[in-house]
């Protein structure tokens, strides 16, 4: 009888855990709903492809919540979800029809006559590689500290601050600033 008491009460505190783990995963999902969108804008430059990236990446974070070991680092594991999104979705073969270049090609122009988009600063930023490109949006776009870059990417810290100043001598190569 004790066995099966035990058993119980196992399964309850198990219970617990899972749901206080997808408490919490949920409420960084809403808090940082915004901070992921732009991660996947600045990856994927198309409204629908990011709002699909989050929606994937929020679906894997709260599927995955009772696998979240410590939730002291729950946002370092969210964003490294959102970040394999992405590199998920850049891997995917894309399908384009005419009517959607047409409309891509439009928002472009107008996003630089309305707002003085760098497009060249995107364009060298695309030339990266993906690990490279994280490195530069998470420490300039979302301002980010080299520790909380090195635990999102699971790198060493100094690895982290070698690819950003690689990442930096090639950006300036590309924008022709190399001096």
């Amino acid at each position: 009888m004790v066995g099966k008491e035990v058993k119980k009460l196992h399964l309850f505190l198990n219970k617990q855990k899972k749901d206080t783990n997808r408490n919490l995963v949920e409420q960084i999902l809403l808090e940082q709903y915004d901070k992921y969108y732009r991660l996947a804008m600045s990856y994927v430059h198309s409204e629908a492809d990011a709002y699909d990236i989050v929606q994937n990446g929020v679906y894997r974070a709260l599927r995955g919540s009772d696998t979240l070991k410590n939730p002291a680092y729950a946002q370092t594991w969210v964003y490294r979800i959102m970040l394999n999104e992405c590199f998920r979705a850049l891997k995917q073969p894309q399908h384009c029809s005419y009517d959607k270049i047409q409309d891509e090609m439009g928002k472009e122009l107008q996003s630089i006559e309305d707002s003085g988009t760098n497009i060249d600063l995107q364009r060298a930023l695309d030339t990266l590689p993906e690990q490279d490109k994280a490195v530069v949006i998470l420490r300039f776009f979302e301002e980010m500290k080299f520790e909380e870059i090195a635990d999102i990417l699971e790198e060493n810290e100094n690895t982290v601050k070698s690819r950003l100043y690689r990442s930096l001598k090639k950006l300036r190569f590309a924008l022709g600033e190399d001096t």
